[in-house]
């Protein structure tokens, strides 16, 4: 794909370039509204949700405890306390008596709370209800699954919520919640119990008053995930909720059904029994069908811009590359060294700048090419320097005269070995007329010149070469860069010194340069005054050698190459040449 991109033209990139971000802009633009958008409207859901179901939890509480408040009620009064006493001291002669005395009660409780659907005082000397109830019979309590509650129940209580069932002690047979109480007395009663059976309907209309989203249902669940409600339809998709639940009071939870249907789930747990949760429950698909139309709407919009994007980008590139086209023209006739071409247009733009920097590139070129001839001729005059400086007749001279008087006295083996050190200095000098050479090259063309000039001037001075990196030997470096320096030491640093001089040459790189340096113990030089004289110009110059050292690493190297003096009169100076070793190798 990126091949492809590479090979065609600029035309065609902007082509794509413009149609590709037009797809990229409308797409994140409607991917975010779409996500942000679905997001905000979860969350206002949720929350919408969240507050129904408080609301609705708290009317439902309010319900409960009213209830609650009534039986209590019912349960202080004295008929009540009279029949607990005569239940203590299980006197049941009285029986009917007791339950003529609490009609009145249970018909005030039952008229306060029109959702209790019956009561049931359940005492060792029998049960007390209202007569208007028709009490089934058949049916003893001990035999009712609240019995059967009341005995599984462990943990201590003072109140027992029973979950949906048909009533069992009456014969009405409605769905009924059971409250069970044990009775407010003096002391605790055993097997004493006020039942009261709430009617599920009163209950569910309850719920359903408050709701007011059309998508959004209510239930009451226990924590073991049971309806409440035996009347009530199930929960969709079977949700098993007890382990998003937990022991929490109140919270939401995204639920994925095992069919693939996703629910935003709020739950609140009740007051009056914080066992049994008000579980809020939506379709997410439902809440989410307005964000799924806009994102029709989105790729509707999106298709009518590319299709526009095809179409202007075409005009706008044919266009724009106008000026740019007739650049390139212009380019093709310099190609064929037509250097008198120029750029021109009416505009300002950034093509136009491109030209008028174009025409001025063409009015450089010229001059440049006149520079580089100059700076060839420098160069080539600075080697022409180099070498007259390293044939020096006084160095010759001295040589050959060493060399005759050697061989005069019969010292073949010196005069042998000079006239090798002589012929390898001329080679190595030479290089086979190429400009750069080794390190290791360089160094042996020195170490040959020092080997001569410790033969023609005998203690004069001693000289060493400190072993080289291995890895250093062969950077190409410029030729004939030490030998001046050396030569530089001999002639002007030991000639009154009253001590043998000692010349050291040492070479190492870091940080991508290569640095070479000459040390000897002469009697030195202003450092800072030779500085001053290398800037100024060729009359002012007086040291030969480091003008010309110093003249051709700039000529070669620009301005990373530098040379540093440093001395000490009578103690040490040294010369530092510091060289790019990239550059180098890159050249």
């Amino acid at each position: 794909m990126k091949r492809l991109f590479r090979k065609m033209s600029l035309k065609k990139r902007l082509w794509v370039s413009f149609v590709l971000l037009t797809v990229v802009c409308i797409s994140v633009t409607g991917t975010y509204v779409s996500v942000f958008f679905s997001h905000e409207m979860e969350n206002q859901a949720t929350k919408t949700s969240q507050d129904t179901l408080n609301k609705t939890a708290q009317v439902f509480d309010e319900r409960l405890r009213n209830i609650v408040v009534s039986v209590s009620t019912f349960m202080m009064g004295e008929p009540f306390q009279r029949t607990m006493r005569d239940a203590q001291a299980n006197n049941s002669k009285d029986y009917y008596n007791r339950l003529s005395q609490l009609q009145t009660p249970f018909a005030q409780m039952m008229l306060a709370e029109q959702s209790i659907d019956s009561v049931l005082v359940h005492t060792p000397i029998g049960d007390f209800y209202p007569t208007e109830s028709r009490r089934s019979m058949a049916v003893d309590f001990e035999d009712t699954s609240i019995n059967e509650m009341i005995l599984d129940t462990q943990k201590r209580w003072s109140t027992l919520w029973v979950r949906g069932h048909a009533e069992e002690l009456f014969s009405r047979g409605n769905p009924v919640i059971s409250l069970i109480i044990k009775p407010l007395f003096e002391m605790q009663l055993p097997g004493v119990y006020v039942v009261v059976n709430i009617r599920e309907d009163h209950l569910q209309e309850l719920i359903q008053a408050h709701l007011q989203e059309g998508n959004l249902g209510q239930l009451v669940v226990d924590r073991s995930s049971q309806e409440v409600f035996s009347s009530v339809p199930a929960m969709p998709e079977n949700m098993q909720l007890n382990e998003r639940i937990g022991s929490s009071d109140r919270g939401h939870f995204e639920y994925l059904s095992e069919s693939g249907n996703s629910y935003l789930v709020n739950y609140a747990a009740l007051g009056m029994n914080p066992d049994w949760v008000l579980i809020g429950y939506q379709s997410k698909s439902k809440l989410l069908a307005p964000v799924q139309h806009m994102r029709w709407t989105i790729l509707t919009i999106m298709g009518v811009c590319v299709v526009l994007a095809l179409i202007m980008s075409s005009m706008l590139s044919e266009l724009l590359l106008k000026p740019l086209f007739k650049l390139r023209n212009l380019m093709f006739k310099v190609e064929q060294n037509h250097l008198d071409v120029r750029f021109e247009s009416v505009f300002e733009d950034e093509i136009s700048q491109v030209g008028h920097k174009f025409n001025r590139m063409l009015g450089q070129i010229g001059e440049l090419i006149e520079e580089v001839k100059a700076s060839e001729q420098e160069k080539r005059k600075s080697e022409i320097k180099a070498l007259q400086a390293q044939i020096d007749p006084h160095f010759l001279y001295n040589t050959l005269n060493t060399i005759y008087w050697k061989s005069e006295m019969e010292e073949h083996q010196d005069v042998s070995g000079m006239i090798v050190s002589l012929s390898l200095l001329f080679r190595l000098g030479l290089n086979n007329g190429r400009e750069i050479t080794t390190l290791r090259q360089e160094l042996e063309h020195v170490a040959q010149y020092l080997s001569l000039q410790a033969m023609c001037y005998p203690d004069l001075f001693q000289y060493e070469i400190v072993a080289v990196d291995e890895k250093l030997m062969n950077i190409p470096v410029l030729k004939i860069l030490l030998q001046p320096l050396v030569e530089n030491s001999i002639l002007h640093g030991f000639q009154e010194l009253p001590h043998q001089g000692r010349i050291r040459i040492e070479a190492a790189a870091a940080d991508g340069f290569l640095t070479l340096t000459v040390t000897d113990n002469g009697s030195g030089m202003d450092a800072a005054r030779v500085e001053k004289i290398l800037n100024g110009t060729e009359a002012e110059r007086t040291s030969y050698a480091l003008s010309n050292v110093r003249a051709r690493l700039s000529l070669y190297y620009g301005y990373k190459a530098s040379m540093k003096l440093e001395s000490e009169p009578g103690v040490q100076t040294s010369v530092k040449l510091i060289i790019p070793i990239q550059e180098v190798i890159n050249g």
